[in-house]
């Protein structure tokens, strides 16, 4: 949950950087600050502290706090993924189960996992919308909430959607268990085993375990780290190969954090509509935009071009609410009767008690205070995950620039074997996740993908000099 203080403190790290405050300039006292911000003494006080742990300010004695210098190395972009020579089967997804059971250590510093830190998210809210829920619906929140789902939620969910430009119905609404089984559902319903999907490269490793369990083929698509899917290369695919469904993120896709201008999602639609190609819209981090504006769905400017039916949409509140509560949804047009029954026949139904706490929050409008928080926490948290990249890893790391999201990813000087380092980095009470998770194919062994999501302190600013130190010796060795 966002604080008065870290919005104070992000303005100021922001007028340092662009050099509004020069290096050994004295910052105004805090009894100043504090009143010309409208700010509690208290709440400058804490603002100039963060700023002090994270490098930007010093504390002198009886004279107050001056920036201090700081090693400004920039690391440059990762290069662009190279095209896969042919569609192939997804095997050894098993290996994610064995990574993850691994990160639940509770000594480990969790670089590896996608998932926020509860510090990031509304616990004591989310604990009062489940007491409510259980208080005022106690013979509901026992009984099933059969496929489609809850129906003020599904209501609550088409009000938002509305507002980002994408009409929708909430009869077109489908509650599921988080994102990924929104992934798997729209796959299945949209695929046979030994089809082609088209996925981005590198993409998000639930992906690959959904494509491996349901017996496809994945064609990988080089994705540009900051424009993302490359859509030349798709076409070239299509030419080539009987590609029968893209996956894709245009907004802040995992582990890229990329964001897709909007000439390019009109021209992916554009291939989609000559192909006849069917596209999976995974959205999670649609509402982790940094900047004020959210960006739109690829599902809304496919309403305006008339091919919404070729478009399923799938998103989820596990980055933004909490994980544990498995509330995700889809959207679709032409397959929502048959996603409904998949979705029946696999669980009966997502959890009444979660469903109904969701619903309370869009409906209050916590939800839309906590996003408001949480989009600053989270670019506050990837800057200063790439300001301490720059300072810790050697000079031929490469690393993303996020637009949206949390995670980070990162190219190591070659010859650094990722799984190797993600060994290396577990002993050291460390979790990461390799590159070669993100690809089917194995490519990336050099990369690896962080989150800066966590909550940041000693042992975290340790952990990353420990990791730094780690990559370098690998360099060296090799």
């Amino acid at each position: 949950m966002a604080h008065l203080y870290n919005s104070l403190a992000l303005e100021l790290a922001s007028r340092i950087d662009a050099g509004v405050y020069q290096v050994g300039q004295r910052l105004p006292g805090v009894r100043s600050t504090s009143q010309s911000r409208g700010v509690s003494t208290a709440t400058a006080v804490a603002a100039y502290r963060q700023l002090e742990d994270e490098g930007y300010i010093e504390s002198r004695p009886r004279s107050g706090f001056y920036v201090r210098s700081r090693a400004r190395v920039v690391l440059p972009e990762p290069r662009l993924s190279r095209r896969s020579a042919r569609p192939i089967p997804v095997n050894g997804q098993q290996m994610m189960l064995g990574l993850v059971q691994s990160a639940q250590r509770p000594d480990l510093i969790r670089f590896g996992a996608a998932v926020p830190d509860h510090s990031y998210l509304p616990t004591r809210a989310i604990e009062k919308a489940l007491s409510t829920a259980m208080r005022l619906n106690r013979v509901q929140v026992s009984a099933y909430e059969f496929s489609p789902g809850l129906l003020t939620l599904r209501q609550q969910i088409a009000r938002r959607m509305g507002e980002t430009g994408c009409i929708t119905d909430p009869d077109e609404v489908l509650i599921t268990n988080g994102c990924q089984e929104a992934l798997y559902l729209a796959l299945k319903s949209l695929t046979e085993p030994g089809d082609v999907v088209a996925v981005e490269s590198p993409t998000y490793y639930g992906l690959l375990q959904v494509i491996d369990a349901l017996g496809l083929k994945a064609l990988e698509i080089p994705t540009h780290p900051g424009e993302g899917l490359g859509i030349e290369a798709l076409q070239l695919a299509l030419e080539q190969w009987p590609v029968k469904v893209c996956v894709v993120t245009p907004n802040f896709n995992n582990p890229l954090g990329c964001l897709m201008p909007h000439n390019r999602r009109v021209a992916l639609l554009e291939l989609a509509r000559t192909h006849g190609l069917s596209i999976v819209e995974d959205d999670i981090y649609g509402d982790l935009g940094f900047d004020l504006r959210r960006p739109d769905t690829l599902l809304g400017l496919a309403q305006n071009m008339g091919m919404a039916d070729q478009v399923i949409y799938c998103s989820s509140f596990s980055k933004t609410l909490a994980p544990g509560l498995r509330i995700g949804w889809m959207v679709s047009t032409a397959h929502r009767d048959t996603l409904a029954f998949q979705k029946f026949v696999m669980n009966s139904a997502s959890p009444s008690i979660t469903q109904l706490a969701v619903a309370t929050m869009l409906e209050s409008g916590r939800y839309e205070r906590h996003l408001r928080g949480l989009r600053q926490s989270m670019a506050q948290a990837v800057h200063r995950m790439a300001d301490r990249l720059c300072q810790h890893f050697p000079m031929k790391t490469c690393i993303t620039r996020p637009q949206g999201g949390f995670v980070i990813w990162v190219e190591l000087p070659n010859g650094v074997d990722a799984n190797e380092l993600a060994q290396k980095a577990l002993e050291k009470g460390i979790s990461i996740a390799p590159g070669p998770l993100f690809s089917a194919t194995q490519k990336y062994r050099n990369h690896i993908r962080l989150s800066c999501a966590v909550l940041w302190n000693e042992r975290v600013e340790k952990a990353l000099k420990i990791l730094g130190q780690l990559v370098t010796d690998a360099a060296v060795e090799k």
